[in-house]
Parts: C-alpha cells; sequence; structure tokens
C-alpha cells in the first residue's frame, strides 16, 4: 500500500480521481512517540484488505484501495488527512486516536461517511439514536473500566470495599475517559480511587510512581499509550509494585509495552477486546500477503496483539460492505450504503469461524439504537519467559447498569447541544 504524508497526499490526490472502486483510508502513524502502536495497527488493517484482494477477488467481486496518510497521532494532522482523502470515495474512517475522533464526529455526520472507533473515541458515540454514522462496537472505554473492576472484584471473593485502587492515566481526552465510570465503580464497590495523570508523552513518571509508593494501593489500573505504558512498566518494577496488581486498558497490552522491562514485566496484565491465538487467517496472511512481497511491514508484526486488533478491524470493515452490497443489491456502493451495513452487521461464531478467525471476539449484532456491541473483554497476563500472552479469562460482561446510564445522559446532552433528533423511534 502507497504511504504519503498529508502534503504529498493532497499533490497525488488533485492529479486525478483514484482508480480504486472501494476506497478504506488508513489514518496511520509510522512516526512519533506513538509509532510502536500504530505501526503494527496499521499493519495488520492494510493486509487484511490485501488478503482479501489476493486471495478472494475483492469485496462482493470489486477491489479495495487503502490509501495511507501519516497523522503522527496529531489531532491537526488527521483532520488534514481526512478532508484529503473524503472526496475519494472514502466508505470509512478508522483513525486509532481519540483526539482525531472528536474532531472528526460532526464532520463525517455532516459529510455521511462512517467513523469507526473501535474501543475508542466518544464512549457515547454507541447511542446510534444520537450518533448516526458513528460506531465504536465490539467494545467501548467505560465497558473497560467496568470490567476491569469485576475482575478485580472476583480476584477478591466480590468484596472490593477498602481497597485503594489507582487509575494511571494519560493526560489527554482519551485518558481521562474512564475517570467519570470508575467514581461510579467505586461508589458501587466501596473502593478508594486515586486519579494520577501522566503528560505526553509519557517518558517521565517518576514523580507519579513516587506517589503511588507513597500511598501503598491494592491495585494500579493503567490507561496508557506508546512509550508512556513501557515506562510504566519499568517504574513499577522499580518500586518492586507486584505485576499481578498492575493491569491496563487495552491499548496497553501489547508486546512492545513490556519486552523493554525483559524478565521484570512477568505477570504484569492486561484487558483485551480480541483474543490472540494462532489463527488460520494468519496462515494466509503469510502465504497471500507476506511471501507475496505485498504486506504492509515486513512481516514480523503477524500475530502481535495490535496487528491482529488492526486486522480485526480491517475484516469488521470488509464484512459491514458485504452487508451493504446484499442490503443495497450492488457491489458498488458508496458511503452511505457502507453505514447502512455497518449498523446491520451481525457477527456471530459461525461467520468469524467461517473467516478463520474462531473466537477473535465476542457474538454481536449492530443496530440503529446500539452502536456499541456487547463490551466484552478478556484479561490477559504477561509470561517474560514464554515471551507470548496468555488469556486468563473467557469474555468478561461490563456492567451496564452502570455504563448504559452514563451513556444515555452524555449522549442526550450531546443531542440536546446540538439540535440533533433522536433517530429509531
Amino acid at each position: 500500500m502507497k504511504r504519503l504524508t498529508t502534503l504529498a497526499l493532497l499533490g497525488a490526490l488533485a492529479s486525478g480521481p483514484a482508480l480504486a472502486d472501494l476506497v478504506f483510508p488508513d489514518l496511520s502513524y509510522r512516526t512519533g512517540a506513538y509509532a510502536a502502536g500504530g505501526i503494527p495497527f496499521s499493519d495488520g488493517y492494510q493486509d487484511y484488505f490485501t488478503l482479501v484482494n489476493e486471495r478472494d477477488g475483492g469485496i462482493g467481486g470489486v477491489m479495495a484501495k487503502v490509501i495511507e496518510c501519516e497523522t503522527g497521532y496529531n489531532t491537526e494532522k488527521g483532520v488534514e488527512c481526512y478532508e484529503a482523502t473524503k472526496g475519494e470515495g472514502a466508505l470509512i474512517y478508522q483513525p486509532l486516536s481519540t483526539g482525531i475522533t472528536y474532531q472528526l464526529i460532526p464532520k463525517v455526520t455532516a459529510d455521511g461517511i462512517a467513523l469507526h472507533t473501535m474501543g475508542y473515541g466518544r464512549t457515547s458515540a454507541a447511542n446510534g439514536r444520537v450518533f448516526s454514522h458513528v460506531f465504536n462496537y465490539p467494545a467501548n472505554y467505560w465497558d473497560a473500566a467496568t470490567v476491569a473492576i469485576k475482575y478485580l472484584s472476583e480476584e477478591n471473593n466480590g468484596d472490593l470495599n477498602g481497597k485503594k485502587i489507582v487509575l494511571l492515566y494519560h493526560n489527554s481526552a482519551y485518558g481521562k475517559e474512564p475517570i467519570r465510570t470508575l467514581e461510579e465503580m467505586s461508589a458501587k464497590h466501596g473502593f478508594e480511587l486515586t486519579t494520577i495523570a501522566v503528560d505526553h508523552p509519557g517518558q517521565e513518571q517518576k514523580s507519579q510512581w513516587l506517589q503511588i509508593r507513597r500511598e501503598r494501593p491494592d491495585y494500579v489500573i493503567m490507561w496508557g499509550w506508546g512509550v508512556m505504558n513501557q515506562v510504566a512498566i519499568q517504574e513499577a518494577a522499580n518500586i518492586r509494585f507486584p505485576m499481578d496488581h498492575f493491569i491496563g486498558n487495552w491499548w496497553a497490552g501489547a508486546e512492545h509495552d513490556v519486552i523493554p522491562a525483559g524478565a521484570a514485566a512477568d505477570g504484569y496484565k492486561s484487558l483485551n477486546m480480541n483474543k490472540v491465538e494462532a489463527l488460520p487467517v494468519f496462515d494466509d496472511i503469510r502465504k497471500y500477503v507476506v511471501d507475496a512481497g505485498k504486506a504492509a511491514g515486513d512481516g514480523t508484526n503477524v500475530g502481535s496483539v495490535l496487528y491482529t486488533r488492526g486486522m480485526y478491524a480491517a475484516l469488521l470493515a470488509v464484512e459491514a460492505a458485504k452487508t451493504a452490497q446484499q442490503i443495497h443489491g450492488t457491489a458498488q456502493i458508496d458511503a452511505a450504503m457502507m453505514r447502512d451495513g455497518m449498523e446491520a452487521l451481525d457477527m456471530t461464531a459461525a461467520k468469524m469461524e467461517a473467516l478463520g478467525v474462531p473466537g477473535i471476539g465476542p457474538e454481536f449484532t449492530v443496530t440503529c439504537a446500539d452502536h456499541g456491541g456487547t463490551g466484552l473483554s478478556v484479561v490477559q497476563q504477561w509470561d517474560a519467559s514464554a515471551q507470548k500472552w496468555k488469556v486468563l479469562t473467557d469474555f468478561i460482561a461490563p456492567d451496564d447498569s452502570v455504563t448504559d446510564p452514563l451513556v444515555l445522559a452524555d449522549s442526550e446532552a450531546f443531542a440536546a447541544e446540538n439540535g440533533i433528533e433522536l433517530r429509531c423511534q
């Protein structure tokens, strides 16, 4: 797949229309402090579309084209990439950035293009009655916060009363997302919550971990990304904080987060919205994409946590496109049809099995009112000696009694502020 900077991309698009029938922009970041996460995700995202082209002859017989635009995880550049690519027949955007997501929500709604923020972005976009063009299935941040607490509660025989829990978070819109939910969970379960911010990019955390050492919490939950994660794990090791009491969300649980700390990272836990296993689809990717010299990267990321998630994101986009083709009776779908396909997506166990990704994620069905999926996720643990993640649990359901009222209140407030008439009456 061709990679272009924002300026180069604008020039290239000005020279003539893209020839691809189905266009899937990739707002990637292969540079900067967050590249360690952006690279494998983008590789997985692009490689799956290449697989579908090479193995299946495209989506419903129509070839897919990925236009990659480098954002550097910068919100302004992300918006520039959106403006540079949207006129090329873009069907869906997946920016992998909460900051970019917040800026794109009004834009995609006005332009009629779907936005999929899988496990990130604005959590209340799960309410499809308000957010017609935004989807965050299969899970969102508030789901993750409740799953983490449910898991810790189970680890303590169902009783967190009197426990001390620290939220170590990236000081951004992304990192602040779970605070309100964890406050609600604190009131419900009786644990003491302390929030500690880490400023971008997160390379300096001495003071934060000194505070954690002083306060001696029972658990630390991390809402990190990029270099922040590996620094935090090393600092935790430095103060001898027990790794099996340190749990990250699903953006703080990839190989590059733990490997730099070596044996000291052993036992660290994180959530994951998708299981990491030796899936049959990886054999096809190696055969049709990597070995054929068509991979987005060098092939070494295949099967890693974020490669798998990027692939999963692309797979969901392809299945939504197929659904749109079926709904509208044409392979030549446009952005409006793609949105319809996303809103009618039904991911069953049988479908995942047939696609070579059995059990990669939970079964879920998208509806007009529900753009958020089930919210289920697993807990995994790093085995430093084996250099791999071990899945500790089955998919754990979120606490909907906490998240549903929060989603409803936030989304309906957004609707009132922006004069949005509720859908799905």
